[in-house]
């Protein structure tokens, strides 16, 4: 994974100029118009014209590996004009910390995994299913589990950003992906029947891993990190707290051993340098040996 993204990155450096500036923006507005025709069409034949079916791509109807990325994801206006807009917010905060290149790069390449997948699953259901595999798959496709996909990556860049789950109540981004992937792993479970187009979730993400693992390793060490100061700091704390009880004093110098007790009038600090929770006077809060592990 990390030679992948080495060799991404090496190409996006030497072809700045590489992709299509703005691609969430033209996806999105190509969304919202075909979702206006698919309103006011009442026979339901223009969804048979974009769907991804294999068999009609094998035709020569080419048009079909990027046009199902168009399909609603329901008949609500309301849930419709709110995942377009969070799938634009998603992808154009990736693309302006990516880069229009690598952003291109990830999101064709969920396409490409999502459409040969799909062609794969095609031909070997074909000799036991004949021409209904091609409409199996291409009912089941779409650009949904794509663009959550991008979530995870901006999860992963982002992981304490807050967004506000159903308009007031604010949750982190990182919990926010937990839930994503509780309902990848539901999808998944819930189309057992009809295996193997219930792995299409773990399809879609594939990019997300090829492109998204160093940052996952990254907040992990991070995340470990903090863990272990945190409980270094609260294990400081509580020896603090009873050597206060022991012995009536709240703060003591650990150069001099001079304490709020004996000297009221001297100003104590802690260092933010050193690991753990360590009290000096003022006249060697600056002049100290820093702890370290």
């Amino acid at each position: 994974m990390k030679a992948i993204d080495r060799a991404v990155t090496k190409f996006c450096y030497k072809h700045p100029n590489f992709g299509i500036r703005n691609l969430m923006l033209y996806l999105v507005a190509a969304s919202g118009i075909f979702y206006v025709f698919y309103m006011m069409d009442t026979t339901g034949s223009l969804m048979s014209y974009i769907t991804f079916n294999p068999a009609m791509i094998l035709r020569g109807q080419v048009w079909r590996i990027f046009t199902f990325l168009l399909m609603p994801i329901g008949d609500n206006i309301f849930f419709e004009i709110v995942a377009l807009y969070f799938y634009y917010f998603i992808g154009s905060s990736l693309e302006r910390q990516w880069g229009t290149a690598r952003f291109t790069i990830y999101y064709l390449s969920g396409i490409l995994f999502n459409v040969v997948y799909g062609v794969v699953i095609y031909l070997i259901l074909l000799p036991s299913m004949g021409p209904v595999a091609g409409d199996f798959v291409g009912f089941s496709m779409n650009a949904s589990y794509l663009n959550l996909s991008m979530f995870f990556a901006f999860a992963s860049i982002w992981p304490d950003a807050q967004v506000l789950l159903f308009f007031f109540i604010p949750v982190k981004m990182k919990w926010m992906a937990w839930l994503d992937a509780a309902f990848f792993l539901l999808s998944i479970l819930r189309g057992m029947g009809s295996f193997p187009m219930n792995l299409l979730p773990v399809v879609a993400i594939l990019n997300f891993f090829l492109f998204c693992w160093g940052n996952l390793d990254l907040n992990f060490k991070r995340d470990r990190g903090y863990s272990k100061r945190r409980s270094q700091f609260n294990s400081a704390i509580h020896q603090a707290k009873n050597e206060e009880r022991m012995h009536g004093y709240r703060h003591k110098c650990e150069v001099c051993g001079r304490t709020d007790v004996s000297d009221p009038d001297l100003e104590f600090r802690y260092c933010s340098r050193c690991q753990g929770y360590h009290c000096y006077c003022a006249d060697h809060i600056n002049t100290h040996i820093h702890h370290t592990e």
